[in-house]
C-alpha cells in the first residue's frame, strides 16, 4: 500500500498536480490523507499525560494511533507539501507530532538512538516554489532527517519544481520538465 500524504490546500495546487503523476506510475492501492481535511487535537500538556500513559500500558491500538499505525505499515509514503514560508504548511508538522509514537514508528536502542519501526522502502517527497531561493534543509530537509532518524526509511527522494512565479517564468516547461524527471513509483 502506497500513502499519499496531501498537504496540497489549493484546488489547483501545481505540488498536488506533481504527486498525482508520481502516483498515475503505480498500480498499487494508494490510501490518502488529505490533512486540511483532519481537525487535530492540540498537543498541550493534557494531551501528551493521555498518549505517554497509553504508551507506558502499550494501548497502541487506541484510536489516537490511528495516523502513526497506518504510516508505520505503509509499503512507500509520498508527501505532497507546497513550500510555504521556507518549509511546509502547519498542517504536516501538525500530522508528524501524531505519527511519531515510541513503540509504533520508532523505539530507542539502550544507547537512546532511535531506530525506526516502519515497514516503507522509500519515501518520496513532492513540493513546487514560486521563486528560486529553495533552502531544501527547512522542508524536505526535516522530512528527509525524520524518514532516517526516526521511521527507518533510507530511501527518500525530493520531486521538485521551483521558480513558477517569477515573471518570466514557463510555468508549462519548468513542470514538463519536473515530470519527465520521474521515475516509476
Amino acid at each position: 500500500m502506497i500513502l499519499f500524504i496531501n498537504a496540497c490546500v489549493r484546488k489547483d495546487s501545481r505540488t498536488k498536480k506533481l504527486a498525482d503523476y508520481l502516483l498515475s506510475k503505480t498500480e498499487e492501492k494508494i490510501e490518502e490523507v488529505k490533512l486540511w481535511k483532519i481537525d487535530f487535537p492540540v498537543v498541550d500538556e493534557s494531551f501528551i499525560s493521555h498518549r505517554d500513559s497509553l504508551i507506558l500500558n502499550k494501548q497502541f491500538n487506541d484510536p489516537m494511533f490511528s495516523f502513526a499505525r497506518q504510516f508505520s505499515k505503509a509499503d512507500k509514503i509520498v508527501i505532497a507539501a507546497p513550500f510555504w514560508d521556507l518549509s511546509f504548511p502547519a498542517i504536516l508538522k501538525q500530522y508528524f507530532e501524531q505519527i511519531n509514537v515510541l513503540g509504533i514508528t520508532f523505539t530507542y536502542s539502550e544507547k537512546g538512538i532511535p531506530i525506526g519501526m516502519c515497514k516503507a522502502s522509500k519515501l518520496y517527497y513532492v513540493t513546487t516554489a514560486g521563486g528560486f531561493y529553495f533552502p531544501e534543509e527547512y522542508g524536505f530537509g526535516y522530512v528527509n532527517d525524520l524518514a532516517k532518524s526516526f521511521y527507518g526509511i533510507f530511501d527518500t527522494e525530493l520531486i521538485k519544481a521551483v521558480g513558477l512565479d517569477v515573471e518570466t517564468a514557463d510555468e508549462e516547461k519548468i513542470m514538463s520538465d519536473c515530470m519527465k524527471g520521474i521515475k516509476c513509483l
